[in-house]
């Protein structure tokens, strides 16, 4: 069974369902530069992979009438109803989620007991969405005072078929099948969390894992939204040791640095109920004009997809724009992608250029320059206009250049202005390849013990010190 529509339906760039070929069949390399990119490629995902290497486990059986994506069944739970809960956060259903990484312990089995959620959000477009995610009880003790916290965790991009759910990831790490090559990445720091005593939330995202809508990969309301009332739907876990007086934290990278930061600074106004002792975003992207110039033609080329998938679907009026920018390669293209996770994504479509995909030989960059519904569409989504009134950790490595550098500097700059708690922390490291990802995968690895422990520190009651003061010095 295909996955079905949402309503109204998405454009026709990315109807639904995965693809065994692959559609661009124009402008191929000559076999020598092919085979150099094949080359690259490889590397790329050998090199990725090893960093965030797990135990793999097989995709389950397909039953029949199932939703299928890319050979993985999407257990029918992600399936939601046709009518939803009024309140944000409510929880819509949940059951018991085995993790694929636990061991027994004498306060029942490490680090956790987990339970797959769905709960209901509110999209950019102000209508009622269901999200999934899962919720962790730890069984190690919180000896950081007080009653036990919350962490909620924003993935970084994981893909925009079902099958890359972060919560799928926690009960299968790596699903690797010939279709697919899911990878739950995110698992690192979340069973790190745990090992604190920290319960921890993870949302899926709007329409990633639920099958009735696309992933609106790094929309910032979407985003923002959901982790918050994942926060929400957690507190009202029958069982659960967090309540509202729980410490909340937020975590995230990448396009979870972009969630995490969205979700602060849309706290006071969407989540007043919820109060933020601290938040970390770590590579944020806060000005997809920029981001978008860094991931085109990169080995991350394919989330160029994911976002025209996305932006299409929760603005049909720019579908006029698609039609008549977005050539047939362009087209099989993101439909292509809007099935595939990270794996996929980099072994298909790794250095690809935008150019390729459109009717003119012009770049996306190059097309929002000269289109000013394309310029509004990015300009609403720029995280740092609104003041978070938390303390925000703000992470950087200084040669990241898929999420660069400059734009997450500057966020942290616009919130200091604002007055905002702010402790940036820029991350120095060797440049270990332009356009290769490793130079955004390298901070999240080496920053991560530092994360946690600040983070740790501001759900023990820690006062954080903002060092907006140092900026003009810092790089």
């Amino acid at each position: 069974m295909q996955r079905p529509h949402s309503t109204p339906q998405p454009h026709p760039v990315s109807s639904r369902r995965p693809r065994a070929e692959r559609a661009l069949s124009s402008a191929r390399p000559e076999p020598a530069a092919r085979n150099r990119n094949r080359g690259r490629v490889l590397a790329t995902a050998l090199a990725v992979l090893a960093c965030l290497g797990v135990q793999a486990l097989p995709a389950a059986a397909a039953d029949a009438g199932a939703v299928v994506s890319r050979g993985v069944t999407i257990p029918a739970f992600y399936t939601p109803p046709a009518t939803l809960p009024a309140a944000n956060g409510a929880l819509i259903r949940t059951e018991p989620l085995p993790l694929a990484l636990s061991l027994p312990g004498l306060d029942g089995p490490l680090p956790g007991t987990a339970t797959r959620l769905m709960y209901k959000s509110t999209d950019s477009n102000g209508r009622p969405v269901a999200v999934t995610g899962a919720y962790v009880e730890p069984s190690a003790a919180w000896k950081g005072g007080g009653a036990r916290p919350l962490v909620a965790v924003a993935p970084g991009t994981m893909g925009q078929g079902d099958q890359c759910a972060a919560s799928m990831g926690l009960e299968h790490p790596i699903t690797f099948n010939g279709e697919t090559v899911s990878v739950g990445y995110e698992d690192l720091a979340i069973y790190r969390l745990l090992a604190s005593g920290v319960a921890v939330v993870v949302t899926d995202y709007v329409g990633l894992g639920a099958t009735d809508r696309l992933h609106t990969y790094v929309d910032r309301l979407d985003g923002g939204h959901a982790l918050l009332d994942a926060v929400r739907a957690a507190r009202g876990l029958a069982g659960a040791s967090v309540a509202a007086a729980s410490p909340v934290g937020l975590f995230g990278y990448s396009q979870g640095g972009g969630a995490s930061a969205s979700a602060a600074e849309l706290q006071p106004t969407y989540a007043p109920d919820i109060t933020l002792a601290g938040t970390y975003a770590g590579a944020p992207p806060a000005d997809l004009t920029e981001v978008i110039k860094g991931i085109d033609g990169s080995a991350l080329a394919g989330a160029l997809g994911w976002s025209l998938n996305g932006f299409l679907q929760s603005d049909p009026d720019l579908q006029d724009f698609a039609d008549a920018h977005i050539n047939a390669a362009g087209k099989a293209a993101l439909n292509d992608l809007s099935t595939m996770c990270v794996g996929d994504a980099i072994l298909g479509y790794a250095f690809k250029k935008s150019t390729s995909w459109t009717t003119d030989g012009k770049s996306v960059s190059q097309l929002v320059a000269s289109t000013p519904a394309l310029q509004d569409t990015l300009a609403d989504q720029r995280i740092g206009k609104l003041k978070p009134t938390s303390p925000v950790r703000l992470v950087t490595g200084v040669q990241d250049d898929i999420v660069p550098h400059s734009q997450a500097r500057q966020l942290a700059v616009d919130w200091c202005r604002k007055g905002a708690d702010v402790t940036y922390d820029a991350i120095i490291l060797p440049n270990l390849g332009d356009g290769l990802l490793l130079n955004h995968v390298a901070p999240l690895i080496t920053d991560q013990g530092d994360a946690i422990s600040w983070l740790t520190d501001r759900l023990s009651g820690k006062r954080a010190t903002s060092n907006c003061w140092t900026m003009p010095l810092q790089p």
